[in-house]
């Protein structure tokens, strides 16, 4: 019987369509030589996968979404552990933390824990989350009634949402914070490295796009001043994502231009995005094709003319970080046109590698004008996009980087 791996990885849920740079890392950390299982606190609900999930060889274990689904599991677990000579200390911190939190996600992310714990086993020698805020709470609390170290790779709405007293505590020696944590993005690893009790805490690893899972670009020519312009946006219909302010701006150009808006992506805001085009009168010049697989979304860029997303900061503070199909577009000869908002301007300087504009319908519709006036410009940033994503935005550095940090925790150096 093969012994169970010494790592385990701590996810929201398995698989996910609108995560595949988490998929990407893992799949790379296995081809790396590291050996983990994958816990995921939920059940999946995509009904598309990505390649990227099938070549994943670990093995898949779900935590009880909703305790009271799984009665015994849960109190078999939350009675195992208080054997654990880490039961103490974590009890104490969890009830701190209720405390302070007392909600039924609270709740669920302390019996998740214990079930980890219980089931994991003593062969258990550290944890890995992605995402600071549930799946780390989970891993720390799993991590400290077994008493091994836990670590973290945060992205955007978990460092910005989350309570600035959870963040530091997780940051924290002295309150079994993590050993190491990475996040995607230098605003974001500033913005948690201030938060450390030591900065060298927090990692700067870049997700990076592995190229080799993308076609080269096609030979692009210019397009004609008056042809018709096809963009294109790949996101979720949420609101840090803007696709009103898109919208809106879409209704702003004028009528002597040609131009016709692809969107792929799910998400809760679908049915108000395309009540609003109908309003705006713009409903006839937009395809809405949903999720889509990768070939299909490569395909698309590779008919465009123009790469949209609005991002902006929401009003609970929620935010993109570094988006990857912004690199994805790259690579493909894409021309960008985006907004400076978090790490956007990490990869794209406005006027040499994309157009970053302000999130304002005019601002966006003037950009999307400049690209249809100037057939030289979109080529000249795509290309400018290009070699700056195989100059310093590949995958493989951070990875690694990452394989390297995990190979010391678990040897507890």
């Amino acid at each position: 019987m093969t012994a169970s791996p010494n790592l385990a990885v701590v996810v929201k849920g398995w698989p996910r369509l609108s995560e595949t740079f988490i998929a990407q890392e893992l799949v790379a950390l296995e081809e790396a030589g590291l050996r983990f299982d994958l816990w995921s606190l939920r059940h999946p609900t995509d009904t598309k996968t990505h390649p990227l999930h099938d070549r994943l060889q670990a093995q898949v274990r779900y935590l009880p979404e909703y305790l009271h689904e799984e009665p015994r599991r849960v109190h078999e677990a939350m009675g195992a552990v208080t054997a654990l000579p880490g039961f103490d200390a974590a009890a104490d911190i969890y009830a701190r933390d209720l405390a302070r939190d007392d909600t039924a996600n609270r709740r669920r992310r302390w019996g998740q824990a214990c079930v980890l714990a219980h089931e994991a086993g003593g062969s258990l020698e550290a944890l890995y989350a992605h995402f600071l805020h549930t799946p780390s709470s989970v891993a720390r609390y799993a991590a400290i009634l077994r008493g091994v170290p836990w670590s973290f790779s945060a992205h955007a709405k978990d460092i910005w949402t989350s309570p600035e007293w959870e963040l530091r505590e997780k940051l924290d020696a002295g309150t079994y914070g993590a050993a190491f944590g990475a996040t995607c993005t230098r605003f974001g690893a500033e913005h948690l490295q201030g938060l450390a009790d030591t900065p060298s805490r927090v990692d700067l690893v870049y997700h990076g796009l592995d190229l080799a899972r993308f076609p080269e670009p096609p030979v692009r020519e210019p397009r004609a001043a008056h042809a018709p312009l096809q963009m294109m946006s790949v996101g979720r219909l949420v609101e840090k994502k803007g696709f009103d302010t898109l919208i809106d701006a879409l209704a702003l150009l004028p009528e002597t231009l040609d131009w016709h808006w692809t969107h792929i992506g799910g998400g809760t805001l679908d049915s108000v995005m395309r009540a609003r085009a109908e309003a705006a009168g713009v409903a006839d010049r937009i395809t809405w094709r949903g999720a889509c697989d990768q070939p299909d979304v490569i395909a698309a860029m590779r008919a465009a003319d123009l790469f949209v997303l609005p991002s902006r900061i929401a009003a609970d503070g929620d935010r993109d970080g570094l988006p990857n199909v912004l690199m994805e577009a790259a690579s493909q000869l894409l021309p960008i046109l985006s907004t400076p908002v978090s790490a956007i301007p990490e990869f794209i300087t406005t006027g040499t590698h994309g157009l970053l504009a302000q999130d304002t319908p005019r601002a966006f519709a003037d950009g999307m004008i400049q690209i249809a006036q100037d057939p030289a410009l979109g080529p000249r940033l795509a290309n400018a996009a290009h070699k700056r994503l195989h100059a310093e935005f590949t995958m493989a550095p951070g990875i690694a980087h990452l394989a390297d940090r995990l190979r010391a925790l678990l040897k507890g150096t």
